[in-house]
């Protein structure tokens, strides 16, 4: 990460001034007064940097290339971070956890899909009001905005290509998008939302689903439904007993799979007459199903809490992830570690996971400050970058978030909450300048023990500002809670 200096200017004009090179006008207030520009900082994440670093070591130390990958706790070692690319031996240094942006529309809605443009260069929003939202993928600032459909918008897909893009909205309409966001066709195949669209290996066909209880098979060129998929024991005309939730195609094969509100996940040949198999793995509604990026596994999440890994080869559970504590809404494969992916909930937190562990997640993302959770509202979907640097998250709280790995060095704080903070990290941390108010609690202090760092919580210091009623009101000094950590700390016999 680095810091992008970036200037704010009214309505003004130019005019040359003093001390300003040829050429470069100073802004001047309706004064007549020159109003120097504000200047505010803005977070930005260039991976050019580290990728040029990791093609340079390819080519001058290809024997670092199979090295477990290892950087010193230190920031220093920062400028040696490479692209996930670079570190194919560790899939826990790409879990994206370090807050890095919060982006609110002025238009304010719940923010139900995403996705990053083909070269990553920017992510499209789909909102309830039905409008597009382009953000910059390097600083994170508004870019444009456009009224796409009449309806909420539900689901957003590339194609394999990265050449159309098509979005599906609450009145069963899907509208075919190019890469300059101009709309160029529009089909309704679907009665209710359109929750989801998935296309072909081969972008020839895309598949739907949708709240009327149907899976459908489109042809990309003429805008025609060429199959229902129709469900056994069914009525005619419906691929699930309720409404469905997420369907996405196989990465090379002729396969679908699809998730339901009845609590069942079905895989389907679009060539079949009937759907190939039923999976029962759920206790409740079945609200995201992901194939792994080599076909081999199905993910599935549901509103039981659950995240299930199903081995379609042999039939079977492979594995099942338990850490959210309410329903799980979205689901996403990193592009390059095959091993890791993401989750969101509707609780607002998002978890990163390894196949190899499914005991407990990798990590989680806070909020900014010290929120426990990524959002505050339910979590509609997450979408990693194409390299696998930056995540981005979607909510109904109406914000879009960006993510980026932690940088070496940086401490890790864990949630906090209304009653007692801790702070993981170095044990002599630099406190805060807290309120004064209290013998352990609230304290402040600058110094040594004080503040958020040792042995204080958010208690007073050593030297600091805040005290407390053992320390002896606003001079400062060492708390009771700092003199019996520092006595626990001290050598026997001095």
């Amino acid at each position: 990460c680095s810091w992008l200096v970036a200037r704010r200017s009214g309505r003004a004009r130019a005019m040359a001034a003093p001390g300003f090179p040829p050429g470069f006008g100073a802004p001047v207030s309706g004064t007549g007064k020159i109003a120097y520009p504000k200047h505010f900082c803005r977070k930005t994440v260039d991976y050019s940097a580290c990728t040029v670093r990791m093609l340079k070591e390819r080519t001058l130390c290809p024997e670092r290339e199979a090295s477990p990958y290892t950087l010193d706790a230190s920031p220093d070692a920062a400028v040696e971070m490479l692209p996930p690319n670079g570190t194919l031996s560790n899939a826990a240094a790409s879990a994206c956890t370090r807050f890095v942006h919060s982006a609110l529309n002025k238009d304010r809605s719940s923010v139900n899909a995403g996705c990053w443009m083909p070269d990553g260069r920017r992510l499209i929003t789909a909102s309830y009001n039905g409008m597009f939202t382009l953000w910059s993928g390097f600083s994170f600032n508004f870019e444009a905005t456009q009224q796409a459909h009449d309806e909420p918008l539900f689901s957003l897909c590339w194609s394999r290509g990265g050449e159309w893009l098509l979005s599906g909205d609450g009145a069963g309409t899907v509208k075919y998008w190019q890469t300059t966001l101009n709309n160029v066709k529009e089909v309704s195949p679907h009665a209710g939302a359109v929750r989801a669209i998935s296309f072909c290996p081969t972008d020839t066909y895309f598949a739907t689903g949708s709240d009327d209880g149907t899976v459908k098979v489109l042809d990309f060129e003429r805008g025609t439904t060429v199959r229902l998929m129709p469900g056994a024991g069914l009525e005619a005309g419906k691929s699930h007993r309720w409404d469905v939730k997420h369907v996405e195609w196989h990465p090379d094969k002729a396969m679908l799979a699809s998730a339901s509100k009845d609590g069942s996940s079905k895989l389907w040949d679009p060539r079949a007459p009937r759907e190939a198999a039923t999976l029962h793995q759920h206790k409740g509604p079945v609200t995201q199903v992901r194939w792994h990026p080599a076909g081999r596994y199905l993910l599935s999440g549901s509103k039981d809490q659950l995240i299930k890994l199903f081995d379609v080869r042999a039939m079977r559970e492979a594995a099942a992830f338990k850490g959210h504590k309410r329903e799980v809404s979205a689901l996403s494969w990193h592009p390059v570690h095959a091993e890791l992916f993401a989750s969101g909930c509707h609780g607002g937190a998002v978890h990163f996971w390894s196949t190899t562990r499914p005991e407990e997640p990798l990590s989680s993302c806070h909020g900014h400050g010290h929120a426990s959770n990524a959002h505050d509202s339910a979590v509609w979907g997450v979408e990693w970058h194409p390299l696998g640097h930056l995540l981005a998250s979607f909510s109904q709280d109406m914000h879009t978030k960006f993510w980026s790995r932690a940088r070496p060095g940086e401490p890790r704080t864990a949630p906090r909450d209304e009653e007692e903070a801790t702070e993981v990290g170095a044990p002599f941390g630099g406190g805060g300048r807290g309120r004064g108010d209290g013998d352990v609690g609230k304290g402040g202090g600058k110094g040594f023990a004080g503040g958020k760092g040792f042995a204080a919580g958010r208690g007073g210091g050593f030297g600091g500002r805040g005290g407390g009623a053992a320390a002896g009101g606003a001079g400062g000094g060492l708390n009771a809670a700092a003199l019996a950590a520092l006595a626990a700390m001290r050598p026997e016999g001095q």
